[in-house]
């Protein structure tokens, strides 16, 4: 399973966006970079599948361009007019070579989900390796109107009861990739969350 952030050289804000290829080739997220579809393009001709973490505009300014061009299905757990497959907590979806259970991580975003294989972890904004805020371990942040810290926790406490300890790879919406000991950096997320504090004191 081979995994691409296609939005690694953007100028302007957005989300990591993951082309995962291998018996299925699909799009973790669309991301807002201009151009996006012309770099997916350079890299396969087809998309079997878009499925969506959640969507803030960072994660899905690029959608309709990248449906277009690929008239690919859309799975999302929130509704959207050109969603054809609606996600639901523990369903299953199959991206690249593996199978990864639908997980639903509310908190950040109240349609978030995170997608979790027996090795490979697609963590949106729920949880991240590394960000402004923190290094080895953060989490989406809770300030803004309609997000909550305390159901964050609890959709991390669910992450890492459905994750499989031999998690190796973590791909979340910011920040690096991570390889190594998944479980760790998630239960690290979980810790600073559990504090309450501010995670950028200058904004709250």
């Amino acid at each position: 399973m081979n995994v691409t952030n296609v939005t690694a050289n953007a100028d302007a804000f957005t989300c990591n966006a993951y082309l995962v290829e291998g018996d299925r080739t699909v799009l973790v997220d669309p991301g807002a970079m201009e151009g996006v579809v012309d770099v997916i393009d350079g890299l396969t001709d087809e998309l079997d599948a878009v499925v969506l973490t959640h969507q803030h505009g960072d994660h899905v300014a690029q959608l309709d361009a990248v449906l277009d061009a690929f008239d690919a299905p859309l799975y999302a757990y929130g509704e959207h007019p050109r969603r054809t497959t609606e996600l639901e907590d523990d369903d299953q979806v199959f991206i690249g070579d593996e199978a990864f259970d639908v997980v639903y991580t509310p908190g950040h975003a109240d349609d978030h989900v995170s997608f979790v294989s027996e090795s490979t972890l697609f963590s949106g904004d729920v949880v991240v390796h590394d960000d402004g805020a923190f290094d080895y371990g953060s989490f989406g942040r809770t300030d803004m109107p309609g997000q909550s810290r305390e159901r964050l926790i609890e959709s991390i406490e669910a992450l890492l009861e459905q994750m499989p300890d031999g998690v190796e790879h973590m791909y979340a919406g910011h920040g690096d990739d991570f390889h190594g000991d998944v479980r760790d950096v998630v239960e690290t997320a979980l810790d600073r969350a559990e504090k309450r504090e501010p995670k950028y004191p200058d904004d709250e």
